[in-house]
């Protein structure tokens, strides 16, 4: 059997999917066959897998290419999609199975525990390390009961566990300590250490309390992680991390940061390149009159951010925009709002009902409930620049905009551009992580006029950026004893 171990967080947001990546690096770089593995992942933003099977939390996609391994629908085979407040779409082995009410999502663990051990068993057959990442945090012991995403999985399977604390918020020692004090015996007796992440300054001062955590819990320290500072390299899983990532460039894109946006990966690109400047605008705040380009990205409730979008002013802003030279690029949901209707007869995203749209793109959609799950390779029309990205969607746009597509994809119009050629809109998703669209589809628009063009390499910087993390975690984690634990457990 393959080894196995888990990476679990005394608190949400701690580095778990991070470190895991970065162990993923270390590990395959040693040759061994890694495979990343997260239970359940509550997540809008998300990736379709290499073999077109389905969709996966896009920290395990991150993952899997640290790994240099393909994508499967078996490295995250439960994935909750937030479409309320209350609710969520359920997608299980990277298929949507239904939608549920977080009172309601109860009743399925059973049938989802059962769906993660299989993925989880079909991984450990073709791998030498399965590097499993929990969710949240196992002190939230109101959710113990039928859990599957730290100690109910850890259990299931017997896998060791290393807790992960968060020292750049404060009170680590609590975080630790305070975890293995409310968690179950049986629970705590899988955790076989922990490590101390985001450490900024000089680790040797957090010694004493190094040891303080060891003589309280009895468990092993694996390292004191400091601060990784290409961490932003990356890309983002959580839209509030792109946010700090705005450049310096001339050409200004806005884009403003809807209640349930989703897939924002087609950010990530953008905020890394130095020639472009990105601002994330939180709502409540106008969209700055002067901005080049705003990008409406995707969102999980259509309807319900189109009206939050007209709840912040953003469509008065938006129409000046336009009127000052200004352009517009609508992403999936994005793009479905730029239209002029948007209709959901059948109740599949909220309430049933129609809402007007935008009305900068002469098009109308209508909610199926087929969704569309695919890789795509198609060619953008005005540059001829072949493109490469992703759909994942639910919703049928038509209409006379339509007549002036933004890609073909063999020989099919995908998209839509407005008559004066302002407002465009697409479905498909990760366009501008290939280098040649990203900079010739910007120059076109106007991004070589503001200063230069767009000449990075994002793909390369990304995998710069990991191999990066991998030497950080050698150089201040134990691998070596982490490697151990994992085989001790296969071996138990």
């Amino acid at each position: 059997m393959s080894a196995t171990l888990m990476i679990q967080g005394a608190g949400s947001n701690v580095g778990k999917s991070m470190l895991v990546a970065g162990l993923a690096r270390v590990f395959a770089r040693r040759g061994l066959r890694v495979r990343p593995f997260k239970p359940q992942n509550m997540s809008n933003n998300a990736a379709v897998t290499d073999d077109g099977g389905g969709e996966i939390g896009r920290a395990q996609a991150l993952q899997a290419r640290a790994a240099g391994v393909a994508t499967s629908i078996h490295m995250n085979p439960v994935l909750l999609k937030p479409e309320s407040e209350t609710g969520a779409q359920v997608i299980v082995q990277g298929q949507r199975l239904t939608t549920a009410r977080a009172r309601d999502y109860a009743r399925l663990k059973p049938q989802l525990l059962a769906s993660v051990r299989e993925s989880f068993a079909i991984l450990r057959r073709e791998a030498d390390l399965v590097l499993v990442e929990g969710a949240g945090s196992p002190a939230e012991i109101n959710l113990r009961a039928g859990d599957i995403a730290n100690m109910g999985f850890a259990q299931a399977e017997r896998v060791p566990v290393v807790l992960v604390g968060d020292i750049d918020r404060g009170g680590v020692i609590a975080q630790i300590v305070g975890t293995q004090a409310v968690i179950d015996p049986q629970d705590a007796a899988l955790i076989k250490g922990f490590l101390i992440n985001k450490f900024r300054g000089d680790p040797r001062l957090f010694d004493d309390g190094y040891a303080a955590i060891t003589d309280r819990t009895g468990w092993r320290g694996f390292g004191v992680l400091p601060w990784f500072a290409r961490a932003h390299e990356l890309p983002a899983e959580d839209a509030l991390d792109i946010a700090a990532k705005r450049g310096d460039g001339a050409f200004r894109i806005v884009v403003p940061r809807l209640s349930r946006i989703a897939n924002f990966d087609d950010l990530d690109p953008l905020a890394l390149d130095p020639a472009l400047s990105v601002e994330v605008v939180a709502p409540g705040r106008p969209l700055p009159l002067d901005a080049d380009l705003v990008i409406i990205p995707g969102s999980k409730s259509t309807r319900g951010d189109l009206a939050f979008f007209r709840e912040q002013g953003w469509d008065i802003d938006l129409a000046a925009i336009l009127r000052r030279g200004g352009r517009v690029l609508g992403l999936c949901g994005g793009y479905q709002m730029l239209g002029r209707s948007i209709a959901d007869p059948e109740g599949i995203e909220g309430p049933a009902g129609t809402s007007p749209g935008l009305g900068h793109l002469a098009i109308d959609t209508v909610m199926r409930h087929d969704k569309h799950v695919t890789q795509v390779r198609a060619r953008h029309i005005a540059s001829d620049t072949p493109v490469s990205g992703y759909e994942i969607h639910i919703g049928e746009s038509d209409g006379p905009d339509r007549a002036r597509p933004l890609f073909d994809r063999d020989g099919t119009p995908e998209g839509a551009v407005s008559a004066d050629g302002r407002a465009m809109g697409s479905y498909l998703h990760g366009l501008f992580g290939e280098d040649a669209f990203r900079r010739t589809f910007l120059n076109r628009i106007g991004a070589q006029a503001s200063g230069r063009a767009s000449d990075f390499a994002y793909e390369a910087q990304v995998d710069a950026a990991l191999d990066a993390l991998a030497d950080h975690l050698e150089a201040h984690c134990d691998c070596d004893g982490l490697l151990t634990i994992a085989q001790a457990g296969a071996a138990g």
